[in-house]
């Protein structure tokens, strides 16, 4: 089926839970910011899973990892389109990588927030050549991984010099 982002409703992502998942449980259907809108969506998932304990912490951030592998493929195959901007799992899954052993409080979870956004849309080397070659589901996810570990360090360095 060939859609774009913008036809596509509420509705036929209920009958698609990949793409459900990929749309960010429907955040990305925002028509302003959908990769602010998915990160927002990832607030919350990080407030639950961030006491589980470090190790737990790495191991459902790979899980979330390798599924939106798959997750964002079946976005791209269904809408036929590379890196669809409504798919914003990997912003999720980048978000959590920023907030790998992240400080405790609001405070944190927001610089956080900032700072995972800045680097997703600056996309400095070596996030602009995954975005601009990788493609497909690996390609959707790389990028904004590497933005979280940029985020991520850039954080900590705060923690640190705080």
């Amino acid at each position: 089926m060939t859609t774009s982002h913008n036809k596509v409703t509420f509705q036929q992502l209920l009958k698609r839970p990949a793409c459900m998942l990929a749309y960010g449980f429907g955040s990305g259907l925002s028509p302003k910011a959908p990769g602010t809108m998915g990160t927002l969506v990832a607030l919350p998932i990080y407030w639950l899973i961030q006491d589980v304990g470090l190790f737990s912490y790495l191991l459902i951030t790979a899980v979330a990892f390798i599924a939106g592998i798959w997750i964002c493929q079946q976005a791209v195959n269904w809408l036929e389109k590379d890196d669809p901007s409504a798919v914003v799992w990997d912003e999720i899954v980048g978000y959590l990588v920023t907030m790998i052993a992240a400080p405790a409080g609001w405070q944190w979870m927001l610089l956080g927030f900032v700072l995972f956004r800045l680097f997703d849309i600056w996309k400095p080397w070596p996030i602009s050549w995954a975005d601009r070659k990788l493609h497909g589901g690996v390609g959707i996810m790389f990028d904004d991984v590497i933005a979280g570990v940029f985020a991520a360090m850039i954080l900590q360095l705060c923690h640190y010099l705080l």
